[in-house]
Order: C-alpha cells, then structure tokens, then sequence
C-alpha cells in the first residue's frame, strides 16, 4: 500500500512509508497507533459504522459528534476507514488491507479476531512479513481470558494501585497509567520486530497484557520484594526517595524530591533554616528518617506553611535542592518550560475551529514531526483507502449495499 503523500521518509519523520492497521478503541491500542503515528507511520484506524471508536462518544456534547475530547487525545495524525469485521465482506476487505500492510495492531478482548476469522493465522498466509501486535488485558491462554479489562484492573492486579492508594481514603485518582505503560511496550515491540524484519526478512506477533505492561512500569518495586524482602507500601518508595508534598503560607502546593543522600537532606536543612528539625535526634540519620516518616512530614509541614511557595522556590533554588510548584493541567499549558519546549500548536478544522494539538514528546535533529494531522472522523478516509487498494465505484457500491462499510 502505498503510503499517504504528506509523510516522506526523513531522519526526523523514520516510520514514513510504513502502514499500520489498527482495531483499536478507548486507549490502550489507539495510543500505541498514535505513537507510531507521530514517528511517521501511516496508521489507518478501522472502526464500525455508524459509531466508530467508544471514545468518540464520552463527551455528551462535543462540538461535532463523535469527535469528543477523549477520542482526540489518543488518535491524531491518523486516517479512519469504517468496516464491518462482523460482515463477511468487511472481513474481505480487512484482509485486503492487512496484506498490503506493515502492522495490525488491535486490543480487542483476547482471541476476538481469531473467532472473526482475521487472527494473526490467517493474516500471516496473506502476508508472511507482517508484523501482528495483539493488545489485551489479560494473557489469551491464563486463567484471567474471559475477564474484561479497562486501566483500573490494569493497574489493580498488577500491585499499582496499591501503592498509589490511601488505605484510610481508597479512591480512584489521577490518569490512566497501565493503558499508557502498554501502549508503550506495544509500540516498542513493534519498532523492534520492524527492524527485525529489515535483517531476517521475517514477519512477527506480538502478545502484551495489560498486567505484565504494569509490572515492568515499576520494576523496582518487585526487586525490592525478591531481593531486600521489602513489600512496599504507598509511602515506602517516597520515604526512601524523601519526597514531600507541603501547602505553602498562600495556600499554594509544593513538591520537594530530595534524593538519598545525606548531603541533600542537609541542603534541604539548610534551606528551611530551622534549627529544631536540624537538631532533632531521629532526623540525624537517614535510616532513622526513613523508620520515622509519617513523624518527618508531621515536623515539616508547619515549617512550609509558613512561607509563600515563592519564597519556597528560591530557598530551594539557592541550596540546589530539587522542588516545584504543583501545577493544575491548565497551570501546566502556560509554564514558561512548557512554553519553551513546543508542546502544543493551534489547528483549524472545519466545523470544528480551533483544535489544540499535542506535538509527540521526542525531538529528532532538534525538531518535532513534520506535520501534524488532525484526529479523523469516522469514516473520513474510508473511500480514498479503499480505492488505494483496487476498489472502484462499483466495488465500493457493492461494499455499501452489504452494509460493510
């Protein structure tokens, strides 16, 4: 197939030229596409007609149907062709594609596909180069396949949550981790098997769960249990770490890391200028501070309240000591280092107007892609991909009188 002409191959665009099918929804396989994406590929999202990707429909009132907010953040610089997989004639026309394709990656509940007739068997005899990247919750053949999974299970199983929640207050809090861990290990093992292709000619499938994906996002905490015999806790890693969160005297948050080393708790020390806590027996020594955490935030906690985070700021600036202010996610958009760094661009679409986008997070030479390409609507590309792979006229009216498209 050949690849859309607003992406060249170029040191900083380095998977242009390669297309990527993917069948996937909510996060966990539409940001591993939208990483390939960003990197170059060309990434057509097969969805159902007539209701595409759930995530298009999570905000109730968008300002175009079916292109809410969730739906944005994880499918820019995509293409979408809607396709009945239920329908034996949108299973011809996915085979199709997929033969002219580099990567299929899905992350449907394990072994759908296969049940469809399209799993990575019968891909791989139309293509033996491709590269087959399965997203799932759970492994297709443990004891946890029939269980459905979204990120808080992810993120559950795995031991994640534990060590994120407050056992006095358990609550769900923050963003989804374990998606976006997987996403990355899912387009990671893609590149890698990519390159593989290149030297042994040889296509591949790749299998990641969710659980495994979570597990290896935080490898430490398991060597602390196989290794030291320490099963962490929410607060072990940010008493080890010395890491703090303080309310400031303006009602302002702050966060301090102040590392392991002894030298940085006296920098610290030396940048509250209070001699009490420097003093204090069972600060003296790092294991003692570690034993006694719950007593150290206790102790520094109305030392902080009584400066602005201003003022904070500049006292851990002067004595080097690693600190920042807690931002909001609209606090964070207007950060001078956010600023500097080029992370957003405004994008016209018609129907739509202006669009915020989010740029990939490397720089290659010293650049961000190319060209940014906004999210797709459902169905947007579906004539000019099929008719790229053979379809005419007729073909794509027999397609729409089947309702396979």
């Amino acid at each position: 197939m050949t690849a859309d002409q607003g992406r060249q191959p170029s040191p900083e665009n380095p998977l242009a030229g390669l297309t990527v099918l993917e069948l996937g929804q909510f996060i966990a396989g539409p940001y591993a596409g939208q990483l390939l994406a960003d990197l170059g590929a060309r990434v057509i999202k097969i969805e159902r007609p007539g209701v595409g990707d759930p995530f298009r429909l999570y905000v109730t009132k968008p300002r175009i149907p079916g292109y809410g907010h969730n739906f944005l953040g994880f499918n820019r610089n995509k293409e979408s062709v809607v396709l009945d997989l239920q329908k034996p004639e949108g299973r011809a026309v996915f085979r199709k594609l997929a033969a002219q394709s580099d990567v299929v990656l899905e992350n449907f509940r394990a072994g759908v596909l296969d049940r469809l007739g399209v799993g990575y068997d019968v891909l791989k005899q139309d293509n033996p180069k491709l590269i087959y990247c399965s997203i799932s919750g759970f492994s297709e053949d443990g004891p946890y396949k029939a269980r459905p999974s979204f990120d808080t299970v992810g993120q559950a199983l795995s031991g994640m949550l534990y060590l994120f929640s407050d056992p006095a207050d358990p609550r769900m809090r923050g963003p989804t981790v374990a998606d976006q861990a997987t996403s990355m290990q899912a387009a990671n093992a893609v590149m890698a098997s990519l390159y593989g292709r290149e030297r042994t000619g040889i296509g591949a499938r790749i299998d990641i769960s969710m659980i495994e994906s979570a597990i290896h996002f935080m490898p430490d905490a398991f060597t602390a249990y196989t290794e030291s015999g320490i099963d962490m806790a929410p607060e072990t890693r940010t008493s080890y770490s010395h890491s703090f969160l303080f309310r400031c005297a303006d009602d302002k948050m702050l966060a301090v890391h102040v590392g392991g080393p002894d030298k940085l708790w006296l920098a610290l020390v030396a940048a509250m200028g209070d001699a009490d806590i420097a003093a204090h027996p069972v600060f003296q020594k790092r294991q003692s501070r570690i034993d006694n955490f719950s007593m150290l935030i206790d102790a520094l906690r109305p030392v902080f309240a009584k400066r602005s985070r201003d003022e904070w700021m500049q006292r851990l600036a002067a004595e080097d000591v690693a600190g920042s202010e807690i931002n909001t996610v609209s606090e964070a958009m207007r950060d001078p280092e956010v600023a500097h760094l080029g992370i957003f661009e405004q994008r016209e679409r018609e129907g739509y107007g202006t669009m915020t986008m989010m740029h990939r997070a490397v720089r290659i030479n010293g650049v961000r892609e190319p060209e940014q390409r906004m999210p797709p609507l459902l169905g947007e590309h579906t004539e000019s991909v099929l008719r790229d792979i053979g379809y005419d006229d007729a073909g794509l009216a027999a397609l729409r009188k089947a309702e396979a498209i």
